[in-house]
């Protein structure tokens, strides 16, 4: 199969076509012309507007809901929203019912997935049925195709699970992660703790209830000598401690959802349930902290945060409403509004070197691994752009820059359209 793009410019800061506009010719799944013009009879032609590429676009932390929450969102259609939405690889949360925790369970994802655009990554649980007790089967797991371990949104509250997998996961280079949130000093809390959450008369979460877990882990990273992955920060005092983790040289990295670099807790003033989200929004002093942490490297990745919630379960009095809010549509457009679009795609890639995914180089007889885009034109975020199942989106609304057209990876295209 021929896909010829015509027109696009290139950004690939490696590549000696950077920021120069050719047309693009993938034979197969293959670069094999980059000219400035090609004619050349081709199954299918993408001529539009201003198109732009970059290497394919990554999020590190996405929950749909199959198996047992198809309600929330499909497989098959929340690979096609993150096709749809730029992305080439995802790597999918253990947000299942059952938990995703044995090698049956990832062979069949991986199966279910490999005919979709956008590459399914997995990451299971790191205990037994995700129960906080005894390790899963860490090793077979990955040899099931497995690129990470962790119970999801969920502190081992036996701290010597977590030691003992750090320590195990060196044999094979595993990647373990650890969400850093104290049950006991969350429990029932629905915000960030502070002066909004006391005039909303709402519990509030404190940012200790992360800081006081984050500092446990990277001690126990320090005895060890793992590998951890810290998939959500939060507040200033946790770009601190990584920060500090990191000057000591630890194995460690960690990512921020783009909902907190975008909102805080005062867009919850009118209870609107599509802002609840864990960990919740904070103040904007930790905003400004988790931006300056993304922008000197102490912060590895951002992620949209994709957890869709049925309706059911979040369109209820604020208190009673599940966490949670989709945000693959919405990434690239908003993050343009926030900073330049080198920064962007800089912060859509980076990641997945960590979790061992190749990024081809732009040069010819290289896989095609392309997200597609306009970063130009602003408009607003609106519901007609989202494609997910459940519409649970706190982004609607939000000012945005720029348009995604789709991706290509291999011999696929997906175009939003």
């Amino acid at each position: 199969m021929k896909i010829l793009l015509k027109n696009a410019t290139l950004l690939h800061e490696k590549s000696p076509f950077h920021n120069q506009i050719k047309d693009v010719l993938i034979d197969d799944g293959i670069l094999t012309q980059i000219e400035d013009q090609i004619d050349i009879k081709s199954d299918q032609v993408v001529n539009l507007k201003d198109l732009h590429l970059s290497s394919g676009w990554f999020d590190p932390n996405v929950s749909f809901g199959e198996p047992g929450f198809e309600e929330r969102e499909t497989l098959e259609n929340g690979l096609l929203t993150a096709a749809k939405s730029g992305f080439t690889h995802i790597v999918l949360n253990p947000d299942t019912e059952p938990v995703i925790s044995t090698h049956a369970d990832v062979s069949h994802l991986v199966r279910s997935s490999s005919h979709q655009t956008t590459k399914l990554h997995i990451s299971t649980v790191l205990s037994d049925a995700g129960e906080g007790k005894q390790m899963a089967s860490l090793y077979d797991l990955q040899n099931a195709g497995a690129v990470a371990f962790g119970d999801f949104k969920k502190a081992y509250s036996n701290p010597n699970l977590l030691r003992i997998a750090l320590d195990y996961s060196q044999s094979f280079d595993g990647l373990i992660q650890a969400y850093p949130m104290d049950q006991s000093l969350s429990d029932k809390g629905h915000m960030h703790e502070g002066l909004i959450s006391t005039n909303l008369g709402l519990k509030g979460i404190p940012s200790i209830a992360e800081t006081a877990i984050l500092a446990r882990d990277l001690q126990l990273l320090e005895y060890t000598q793992g590998k951890l992955h810290i998939p959500l920060i939060s507040c200033a005092t946790s770009v601190d401690l990584v920060r500090v983790a990191k000057k000591k040289g630890l194995n460690v990295s960690c990512g921020v959802g783009i909902p907190h670099l975008v909102y805080t807790d005062e867009n919850l003033m009118d209870f609107n349930s599509d802002f609840k989200i864990s960990p919740p929004l904070r103040t904007t002093a930790d905003q400004r902290a988790l931006k300056e942490g993304l922008l000197d490297g102490t912060i590895d990745m951002v992620s949209s945060m994709h957890h869709p919630i049925n309706p059911e379960l979040k369109n209820l009095e604020f208190i009673s409403a599940h966490s949670g809010s989709i945000g693959l549509e919405a990434a690239f457009v908003v993050l343009q509004n926030h900073f330049p679009l080198e920064k962007v795609i800089s912060f859509l890639t980076r990641g997945k070197k960590r979790f061992t995914i190749e990024t081809p180089p732009f040069e010819l007889g290289t896989k095609a691994d392309l997200s597609l885009f306009n970063p130009n034109g602003s408009s607003v975020f609106t519901d007609q752009q989202i494609h997910s199942t459940s519409k649970n989106c706190m982004f609607v609304g939000t000012p945005i820059k720029g348009s995604v057209y789709g991706c290509i990876r291999g011999e696929r295209l997906q175009l939003n359209a």
